[in-house]
């Protein structure tokens, strides 16, 4: 054996394998494309790539499987970081922070690992709906640096709280 040959073959699979990580479904709704969210930071991918759902109901779960990094004062989002070193913005509806936390009821706290059966948090979809905001349930890589690749089933695509919907692969 060579003294290289540990790259070869299965220890390389293996690798590449912890490498790529499933996303899940955050909330039961309708799966759209990052370019679809009503507001330009994140299609544009200011923030990075991704993807959202417009829920039909308020329970929100978390994405990936990872540890909360943290949970924003104003409880409209929560940051995770998944094993393979991506970070992940879980930010539940559009210009909430302004709500100052009133709709939601986010139960994670930082430095809880957390999987894609982890309710992260309950939002009063109608509160938003009173207060003029758009319910999208956004999730973002936000260290792009770090991501080699992002795979999403079809946008438009009914999905369910946990149901796979791709994959995340780090660099």
């Amino acid at each position: 054996m060579g003294l290289f040959d540990f790259l070869k073959g299965k220890d390389k699979d293996s690798v590449q394998e912890t490498k790529e990580a499933k996303v899940y479904a955050p909330a039961n709704g309708k799966l759209v494309s990052i370019e679809e969210v009503a507001d330009p930071v994140f299609s544009q991918k200011m923030m990075g790539d991704g993807f959202a759902v417009i829920p039909t109901d308020g329970d929100i779960y978390s994405p990936v499987a990872g540890k909360v990094m943290s949970v924003f004062p104003t409880q409209h989002a929560v940051g995770i970081a998944m094993e393979n070193g991506i970070e992940v913005l879980v930010h539940m509806g559009l210009d909430t922070v302004e709500l100052d936390g009133k709709p939601f009821t986010t139960t994670v706290t930082e430095g809880q690992e957390v999987t894609s059966s982890t309710k992260i948090s309950t939002v009063d979809l109608q509160a938003l709906t009173d207060a003029g905001k758009d319910n999208a349930m956004v999730v973002v890589f936000t260290n792009m640096d770090k991501v080699n690749a992002f795979d999403m089933i079809d946008s438009g695509s009914t999905v369910s709280v946990s149901g796979d919907i791709g994959s995340v692969t780090a660099k």
